[in-house]
């Protein structure tokens, strides 16, 4: 590409809008016109100019493309891309990629994971409370301290990040089983203990915690629904640091009240900040923070690297990695 390579920035504002989009600014090449902006609509002349645009997590729609003639690739600044209208996309030719392959948010997001799993095992949040308001809580939480080894850990999508999560399992005695769509080799399974593949209603039957890691897509929203909630067992743990519409979160929140499952540990939500009225913020044995399974400082250098590298190569004239439509 020998024409101005004009570049729109869009870095939604709960993931630092701004400031960050000016940090990222700084590692493309002089010769890309980067213009950072908080909403892909904020600046229609920078949209309408732009031949890619790299987004993290600000949505991406139709009428942003539509208005974007010139525009070429949309790169997501994460591995998700479900903020992007793929379909919209394809139908004009534009190509989304993520960062996928990187794993520059593969660590971070599985060490959230265990951090989930072990606060809600040891019953952390409960403990701290208990003591900071002068209860000596142990007579009474000592009945539901758990320990992860051998346990049974479900893993949904055993792509990068949910083999960092199964490596850490191992580490901990844990036995895993995963779900995808299709079953990873035989090496690699061994090499992840042992990892056994199980169709996703038994996977959930099956294990002690169940750890989502899929992608967003029509088909995934809300995989687990109600009824598959209902195949969990009372004693399960149901994790999420992928995204929030993976899971009916009143579904959810149901059956956390009724005591049909024994906990949550939750990193997303659907919509993203959730709104007061969430029912998850009030159910009990939840143990909740804020999409922060991405955001470590070595992470989000990593991801910023991972999104420019990819823009730059295919603005040199290189094919982008990762393109996911």
């Amino acid at each position: 590409m020998t024409d101005p390579q004009n570049v729109l920035a869009v870095i939604a504002p709960h993931v630092g809008g701004r400031s960050a989009g000016a940090g990222l600014a700084t590692l493309f090449p002089t010769e890309a016109d980067v213009t950072v902006v908080e909403a892909a609509d904020e600046d229609p002349a920078a949209l309408r100019r732009a031949h890619v645009i790299i987004t993290a997590l600000a949505p991406v729609g139709a009428e942003h493309l539509a208005a974007a003639p010139d525009l070429a690739l949309v790169q997501c600044a994460s591995h998700g891309f479900d903020y992007v209208d793929v379909d919209a996309a394809r139908a004009r030719g534009v190509k989304v990629a993520n960062i996928g392959s990187s794993g520059a948010e593969s660590q971070n997001v599985a060490e959230q994971t265990f951090a989930l799993m072990l606060a809600l095992a040891k019953q952390l949040i409960p403990a701290h409370t208990a003591l900071v308001e002068a209860d000596w809580a142990l007579p009474r939480l000592q009945r539901s301290l758990t320990e992860l080894c051998g346990k049974t850990l479900g893993i949904v999508g055993l792509g990068n990040i949910g083999q960092e999560v199964a490596r850490r399992a191992v580490a901990f005695d844990m036995n895993v089983v995963y779900t995808g769509r299709r079953r990873l080799p035989e090496e690699t399974e061994a090499r992840l203990g042992g990892a056994r593949h199980l169709p996703l209603d038994e996977l959930l039957r099956t294990a002690d915690y169940v750890s989502l890691h899929a992608p967003l897509t029509d088909e995934t929203r809300n995989l687990l629904d109600a009824g598959r909630l209902a195949l969990l067992k009372p004693t399960a743990f149901v994790v999420n640091t992928a995204r929030g519409a993976l899971i009916d979160q009143d579904a959810l929140a149901d059956a956390l009240e009724k005591g049909a499952l024994a906990g949550a540990g939750i990193d997303v939500f659907d919509p993203e900040p959730p709104t007061p009225a969430l029912r998850l913020l009030r159910a009990p044995n939840v143990v909740l923070s804020p999409h922060v399974g991405g955001v470590t400082r070595e992470t989000l250098i990593r991801i910023a690297l991972a999104a420019v590298q990819n823009v730059t190569g295919y603005l040199a004239g290189g094919e982008p990695k990762d393109v996911v439509n």
